[in-house]
Formats: C-alpha cells, structure tokens, sequence
C-alpha cells in the first residue's frame, strides 16, 4: 500500500462514483495535492449496485446542464484513461399511461429544448415501434431521447479514479476516517485508520470534501455539520437471458414505478415504489462492503406483476438476482453539494438520490469549480446544502421523510405537489388560528404555511392536476380581495436576520447594494451581490436604531442569507442574530388596508408619517407591535411584526375589526399571482447568483454613488455602462386558458431563445403570467418589445404579450396611495 502523506491541500471523504468524480475534476483544474480515502474499496457502498441509468433531462436548466455533462464526459472517458466504462447512446423512452402524464412528460419536452436536449414527443404507435417488447395497452404517448444512455456504474468510477491518478491525486483505500480536528469554523486535519486496525495517522489539511454517501451524516456529525440523508432499500431484479434479446432503449414507466434496461441479454427491471423502506435506522455496519440487503420479495411483488403485464416476455423469463441495496436519499429529492454553512472549508458531495452516475461528472465539475474560484460557477441554488434546515438533520425526522422520497422519483411530478411525510414541525404563532378558519398548508423549509383557504363543506386538501386544480377559484377570490378590499394573510416564515453592533451600518454597506446610512424607521430594498454582480441575496433591510437592522429574506434562504453576511463580516463589529421564530408577522394589504389599521390602533398611517417604505412602532388592540409599509403584491399595506407572545391578541384584534369591511383571509398562492403581475422578482426562480443585478431590472436597488465601496459594485458600474446583456420580461398570454408554471420555453420571432424563469395566472389582468429572460446584447429596448413572442405550453405555441414595466400599476401608484 502507498504510504499515506501527512499533509494535503484537500482531503477526499468517500470513494464512489461521486468522490472520484471530484477528485478527477480537482486535478483537472490542476490541483495536485489531493488525497482521497475510502473506508474499504473503491464503489464498495452504493456506486457497484447502481443501475447505471444515465439520463439528461432534469427539472431545471442547471440540473440538465449537469445531467448532459456528466453524459458527454462518460462519453469519452474510456478513451482517455482506457477502462472500459459500458457507456452506450442507446436512448431512453418514457411513457405515459394517463392524460395528466402525458402532460408532465410533454410539458417536460418542451422544456428540454429550451435547454438545448435533444428530445422527441412519440406517440403509442411510435413508442411501440422503438420498443417492441411493450405492452402498450394504456399508453398514452411517449418522449424518446436519442442521446441518453447506460454505463457499467463501478468502471465509471474507477476510470474517474485514474483520470485522477494519472494526475497525481492520491487515492487510498483500506482506511476509514475516525475523526476530525477542528478549530474554530475550519477543519485542520483527518485522523484516519487502517482497515484491519494496524496503522493510524494524521492528515493535516486546507479543506474537506464529504462524499462518503449513506454515510455523509455521520461523517458531516464529525465536521460539525448538517448532511440531512436516509438510505433506503431499493430492489430489482435481473432476469436470465432472453435469447435474441438485442440492445434496447432504457424504459421508463413512471405510472407503474418502474424502469426497464436491457444488459448482456438480460432485463434489468428496478422500482421506485410509493411507500419505500429506510434503512440503517441504527447505524450502517461497520463491516459493509459490497452488502446486499435481504430480500423482501412481498414488497416488491406488486411491482413484478405490473412489469409482467407492461413486458409480457418478463413471464417467460427466469429470475437470475433478487437484489436488494441501500442508496440514500434527501429531504427533498435534491441532492447536497456545496460549502457547508455551518463551516468554512467543510465541502459536501452527497445524496444523490438513485441517480448518482447520471449526476457525479457535472456535480463533481461543479464542485471542483467552485472550489477553484470561491464562487459557485452557476445557479446551484437546487442543491446547495445550505438550503438545508438545521432540524432536517433530526434522525426521526429522515426515517419518516425517506418513506416518501424515493418514490417521488416517479411520481406525477404536479405543480404545487407538497410533500405529505413529516409535516407539522415548524408552525407560526397564527397556525392554529388559521386553521380553524380553513387554512390548507403547504410546506417551505420546514414551515407549515396558509396556501390557501377553503370554503365551508369544501374538501381542504390539494386534488392535484396539470389544469386548474381545485383551489384556483379560492385563490382568485383571495386575489381579488387584496386587489379590490383588504387581505390577510401569515408572512411570519420569512427569514429575520438581526445585525446589531457600533459597524452595522458600515458592514450593510460594505456586503448590501444599498445605501443603509438612512433615518432609524426606513427601510430599504436592495440585493447582495457577488463580483460578478450576481445576485446572492433579495432583501428588506430596516433601521430599527443606530446600531440595529432587520434584515428579511426568503424563508428558504435564510441560513444561506446568514451565513454569506457572516463570511463577509471581516473586521466589522456586529453580531447577527436568527430572529425568525422570536416574531410573527401578518400583511395587511388592500385599498382599505389604512381604514383597518385606523380602526385597532392609535398611531398616524398617512403619507406624511408612515410613507412607503418606513417602519414604526404600534400599539394594536391591547398590545406593541411594529408596522412596517411595503408590499410583495402590489397594494397598499402593512408587514405588522409582533413578539410571539401577542401573535394571537393581534390576528385577533385585526381579524375582529375587519369582519364588516369584508376581511378576507388568504394564503400565499395569492401573494404569488399579485407580485407576478406586478413584475415582483423571486429569488431563486427570477434571479439567482448568476443573474446580473441590471440585467434583472433591479439596477435602481443598488446605490453605486453611496460614498464606499462594495461587493459588486465595479460589476455593477461596468454593466450599466454597457446595458444589460439579457432583459427580465413579463409575459401575459393572450389565450386565457393555459396554465404556466415555470421552465415553459420562449420563443422570439419563432425561435427558441430562453424559458420561464415563473410562471402563475393573473387573475387580475385575466391569463397566464411569466418572468423570463430574454437576450439583447447591443439591442434597445424598443427592439426587444417590438418582436412577436410565444410560450410553448406542452407543445402548443401561445401568443404572448410582453413588457418591460410591470402590466399592473405600472408607476406603482397604488402602493402609494
């Protein structure tokens, strides 16, 4: 065995096809002094038994970006290290065997070629014409795509593994990490042992990269950090060999949880099925080394029967394996890669969810990228760890949640879909009220939030579809209440950051786009930036006093919110503090929102004393509260802030005193219709970090004069000098009926030229909305509204009208009434 160094630049936790994959995109970059252990051999844990599916397509543009990398990459491996890797184009079809499948699946056709994939819409006859083996008795129709493929996954691995050999890295098998050293938010070093316990030793060095797998929250527990992720049984069989059985597509039929792959004359058949069976509850043996599970043929039974029917020739053919391994899965089916919050030179690679060979080449690009630069090379907003909430690292918490998970793989993936497992953890001070009052909830970063509200002898659960669903009139009626009356509704999941201390206002200035050296009451809208003026954040910042702001983010962001403000606060004297369960807040929004406030509190809300824009403390009902003035749906009202204690006292009084204006409690699908015809952006979907701060719209946010430097200001600076090189345009589609969602593709005088980055329907302006880029480097903007525009809906191009200025309230005179 090569003697182990004592000192690396990175050390490498894990060796399957994901921990290899970054090792040889590591030495890609050049890095040579690069160590990678595993605790028994090279794809011994979850990488030997994959399926080795290897498939492009994927829920969003960055994802399928890494998905065709990772298949362009396998592509010509075996060529440039000379182990054969199994990789084959032999395509894959999905098929679909209801109407609302059909949709999904054309839906995400349609949304492939905006992203540059290779993809055809077939239909039964077609389907059965490229695979016919198929029983296509219900099938509805069929997407082929002719560049997807199957690799062997353990060669995939090891030729990873000696692409970055041959570089230089380090590998070395037989040796199990048993701690790690710390000091303050860095790892110093990785104790490891021998595999039969002779040899220990000590490797100090600069970072971590944790891809150990099923294993990645014990080793995350080690580094202090939270690696949320379950292993699950997951099953297949192979069958003996077929004779005269030739090389097939890989099949999908998701309505039936199951995939087919034709391997050496052999059928594989595997299963993602509705209700899966953690695994590990007590901890992975230390022994494990190419393990199988034992079988459980009950549960996988009623699969078999399904697959027999869909491939009548699986009836003739003997079973050669049952087997049974675990894989891992996460809260939310995305994988975790990044930089973990809780540490500064602690990286993750883990949980990949059964699909990691199609996803280690593009992650492990990614990452390595990303740890070449100190910046994410892209919007990896889907799979940054830091999305991840402390309390989804609770071991009950993953049992539960991994029941469904693996099974969502191949479920309707429908719009607004909320996961039905492990609910209920984190509720506002309002849950209980609202509620009562027929509240349905939905679910983001653990928060249980009003969604909706049904109406007496309503079912008040979600029936989904891709049409309307059954909630669309309750939301358009919400819609209308806030547009035309007075809304309530919960906003109290919402981050809080709070920046305290003598350099608060020089530290906002120096990390915000704005100007924070403003009166104590106003609050100012703004992003932070990176260099390259992307946008890392969208905020509300409020001076609450000379050494205190609130700073208010997305609820799903705020862990990432706080920890770039904490790795940016260099010298500065502040602390920031997570206030967001120490508040409840209610939004009162409407025409008659003012007449509300007059009637349960004594202070002044006109123009002259509470403009928009500024914050001040209340008294409401029989309590303190704080009134902040700004809007996310485009209307007149107050954000109303109160200590958890008097939450219930204020929804009260409120609720109470608007019952004969025509009160209307709603939920935040109406919030998502009004910001979108108001043109309101949404961090995550319409911009990210790869989404230039003017190209976005949002110049006017940010404050290049305001007396310092900042992140992103030279960007910022040269961009407005030369324009913007893409426009964020809101669409309306002329036809009234179809649905957008986000992701539908774009079309500009007939060709294919971005997607949507949102979509939701108007009730107000009467169709579909979306926000989608366009490019127009060098052009005007007069030529870039001048052109014709359709959205492909499921393959049907629609008639789009466009703008650039929001379609309602275009000067924003509502808000300021």
């Amino acid at each position: 065995m090569t003697e182990r160094p004592q000192t690396a630049r990175v050390v490498i936790i894990g060796g399957g096809v994901v921990g290899c994959s970054v090792a040889y995109h590591l030495t890609k970059l050049g890095w040579t002094d690069v160590v990678l252990l595993e605790r028994k051999q090279l794809t011994s844990g979850t990488t030997w038994h994959a399926a080795g599916l290897i498939a492009q397509l994927r829920a969003t543009a960055n994802m399928t970006r890494l998905a065709k990398y990772s298949q362009e990459l396998y592509g010509a491996l075996e060529a440039e290290t000379g182990v054969a890797t199994g990789f084959k184009r032999c395509g894959s079809i999905t098929v679909a065997l209801t109407e609302e499948r059909r949709e999904e699946i054309f839906r995400q056709a349609a949304m492939a070629r905006a992203f540059g994939v290779e993809i055809e819409e077939i239909d039964p006859t077609e389907v059965k014409a490229r695979y016919p083996h198929l029983n296509i008795d219900g099938v509805t129709a069929g997407v082929w795509l002719p560049k997807d493929g199957q690799g062997d996954p353990a060669n995939i691995a090891l030729a990873l593994a000696k692409g970055a050999r041959q570089r230089g890295a380090i590998i070395q098998e037989r040796t199990k990490v048993t701690g790690l050293t710390r000091q303050g938010r860095r790892v110093t070093g990785v104790d490891w042992q021998s595999d039969d316990g002779a040899e220990q030793g000590h490797i100090a060095c600069d970072m971590i990269v944790n891809c150990a797998g099923m294993w990645g929250r014990e080793v995350g527990r080690m580094a202090g950090v939270n690696v949320p992720l379950h292993a699950c049984e997951h099953f297949y069989i192979v069958t003996e060999a077929i004779p005269d059985l030739t090389q097939m597509p890989v099949l999908r039929v998701p309505d039936e949880c199951a995939y087919f792959k034709e391997d050496a004359g052999k059928i594989l058949l595997g299963a993602f099925e509705p209700n899966a069976k953690p695994w590990g509850m007590s901890g992975i043996p230390d022994s494990f080394e190419f393990d199988q599970l034992p079988e459980d043929f009950d549960h996988f039974e009623p699969i078999l029967e399904t697959a027999v029917h869909r491939m009548p020739m699986l009836a003739e053919a003997g079973i050669h394996t049952f087997f049974n391994g675990p894989e891992s899965f996460t809260p939310d089916d995305a994988y975790h890669l990044g930089l973990a919050p809780e540490m500064d030179n602690v990286w993750v690679a883990a949980g990949f969810n059964s699909i990691g060979i199609q996803s280690a080449g593009g992650a492990g690009m990614a990452l390595a990228q990303w740890m070449q630069d100190g910046a994410k090379p892209f919007d990896l907003g889907d799979v940054d760890i830091s999305r991840m909430q402390p309390f989804q690292g609770n071991k009950h918490y993953l049992f539960e949640r991994s029941k469904e998970t693996l099974g969502l793989l191949y479920a309707d993936h429908f719009p607004y879909r909320q996961k039905a497992t492990a609910r209920g953890i984190r509720r506002s001070p309002f849950h209980h009220l609202l509620a009562e009052r027929g509240a349905v909830f939905g679910e983001v970063a653990g928060w249980e939030r009003a969604n909706w509200f049904a109406t007496a002898g309503q079912d008040p659960s979600y029936h989904y579809s891709w049409k309307r669903q059954n909630w669309f009139e309750n939301s358009a009626a919400e819609h209308r209440a806030v547009r035309e009356n007075v809304g309530l509704y919960d906003m109290s999941s919402f981050g809080k950051i709070r920046v305290e201390g003598p350099d608060a206002e020089a530290f906002l200035n120096q990390i915000g786009g704005g100007d924070f050296s403003v009166p104590v009451g106003k609050i100012v809208y703004t992003q932070f930036l990176n260099s390259r003026g992307g946008i890392e954040a969208d905020v509300t910042v409020t001076r609450l006093s000379e050494t205190s702001y609130l700073v208010v983010t997305p609820a799903a962001t705020r862990l990432a919110d706080q920890t770039w403000m904490e790795r940016h606060k260099g010298n500065h004297n502040v602390v920031l503090l997570d206030l967001t369960a120490a508040e409840g807040v209610l939004a009162v929004m409407g025409p008659n929102a003012r007449k509300l406030m007059e009637r349960v509190s004594p202070n002044d809300f006109t123009n002259a004393t509470n403009p928009f824009g500024t914050a001040q403390e209340i008294e409401i009902g029989m309590g303190l509260a704080r009134a902040h003035r700004v809007t996310y749906v485009g209307e007149l009202g107050w954000e109303i802030y109160v200590s958890c204690d008097m939450a219930a006292h204020v929804f009260d009084t409120l609720y109470e005193a608007g019952q004969d204006l025509g009160l209307t409690l709603c939920g935040l699908h109406m919030m998502e219709s009004c910001r979108l015809e108001k043109g309101f952006r949404h961090f995550g979907h319409d911009i990210t970090c790869e989404d230039h701060v003017v190209d976005a719209g949002l110049g006017f946010a940010v404050k290049v004069d305001k007396g310092c430097d900042f992140i992103g200001r030279e960007a910022v600076i040269e961009r407005k000098m030369t324009g913007p090189k893409k426009r964020l345009l809101q669409f309306r589609l002329t036809d009234s009926e179809p649905l957008l969602f986000h992701n539908e593709p774009i079309l500009r005088n007939g060709e294919y030229v971005g997607y949507l980055s949102s979509g939701g329907y108007g009730h107000t302006l009467g169709g579909a909305i979306g926000l989608g880029y366009v490019a127009c480097d060098g052009e005007n903007a007069a030529d870039v509204l001048a052109s014709d525009y359709q959205i492909d809906v499921c393959g049907t191009r629609v008639r789009a009208e466009v703008s650039l200025r929001p379609m309602y309230d275009p000067k924003s005179e509502r808000v300021k009434r």
